[in-house]
């Protein structure tokens, strides 16, 4: 399967706009309680794949997860594979988390790795499709998040009720309301602000 967008930014392009993501929205807003030490200690792998169809992002996929469970926590925590030329189709995209898991499984890294899902056209499954509280996941471009599952576990033991955050995402959504989530972005007159807007 191809979903090809028609947008050519630099993997250079991709990488500051998915950073600003993070600083503005996942930080920003404090969505993610997690995200900011290793951001702030640039233990963050940012890959952008060239990937065209699924089996060269599945492809994609296992290389970096090999490479996230062969380094030092210390020194790389936590990968974003970046896929702006596939799966811009949010069920695509849905579809194709099977086929992620399914591949960490291959790899025998089940238990050690696990995707977090961010898409630009993100929509949970109870939500309609311009509810603000799909902000929560929605990013500039088609991300596989991979987590080391051993950090998540600690934590998510470090926070006194983990199970609130979803629902404090979804409250601090609806505070800001569409106008206050494009705010974020006022100043920015790249393709990432394009893409939020579509």
């Amino acid at each position: 399967m191809t979903d090809a967008s028609p947008d050519a930014d630099s993997d250079a392009e991709v990488i500051a706009a998915t950073r600003r993501w993070i600083e503005r929205a996942v930080i920003g807003l404090g969505l993610c309680p997690f995200a900011r030490t290793p951001f702030a200690q640039q233990r963050v792998r940012y890959r952008v794949s060239a990937a065209r169809d699924t089996e060269a992002l599945a492809a994609d996929l296992r290389e970096e997860a090999q490479r996230l469970v062969e380094s030092d926590p210390q020194a790389l925590e936590t990968t974003l594979l970046i896929h702006p030329h596939v799966l811009d189709d949010f069920l695509d995209y849905n579809d194709f988390l099977d086929v992620a898991e399914a591949t960490l499984g291959e790899l025998d890294l089940d238990a050690d790795l696990q995707i977090a899902s961010f898409h630009p056209r993100y929509q949970f499954g109870d939500a309609e499709a311009d509810a603000i509280e799909n902000c929560t996941n929605r990013s500039p471009y088609p991300i596989l998040h991979l987590l080391r599952v051993d950090s998540v576990e600690a934590a998510v033991e470090s926070v006194r009720d983990p199970e609130a955050i979803y629902q404090r995402n979804i409250d601090t959504l609806r505070r800001l309301g569409p106008d206050g989530w494009n705010a974020l972005w006022d100043d920015q007159g790249d393709i990432s602000t394009r893409r939020r807007n579509d």
